[in-house]
């Protein structure tokens, strides 16, 4: 089965701790140390989170010295949000027609 970028980008995006981590990296990149310390939670879960975020290509992973900087990656939310703006134009359509024959209601008007 060949690779869905879409459900893997969806999967990661899925966990609160990991859309938190995505909404720090947003801000620049920082190192794995700065990306755990506001979670209660152990270095390695949150290095399991990051290999996650990886796997889907939303970060980066650096290395200089002992420093690992971690970096947000666009495209893979590029890639999510072009898919959801098609179904947001769809939802729009209907309730832009919604409104429409609300409207025709209450002026009594024959909706149509």
């Amino acid at each position: 089965m060949p690779h869905d970028h879409l459900s893997t980008t969806f999967a990661a995006l899925a966990d609160p701790t990991r859309r938190a981590i995505l909404a720090r990296l947003a801000l620049g990149e920082t190192s794995v140390t700065e990306l755990a310390a506001p979670f209660e939670m152990s270095l390695p879960a949150v290095t399991k989170h990051l290999k996650v975020l990886q796997r889907a290509g939303l970060i980066t992973q650096g290395r200089q010295a002992q420093w690992r900087p971690c970096k947000l990656e666009a495209k893979p939310l590029q890639e999510a949000g072009s898919w959801i703006e098609q179904y947001r134009q769809f939802w729009e359509q209907r309730l832009d027609r919604l409104d429409e024959y609300l409207r025709d209601l209450q002026t009594g008007q024959k909706p149509g």
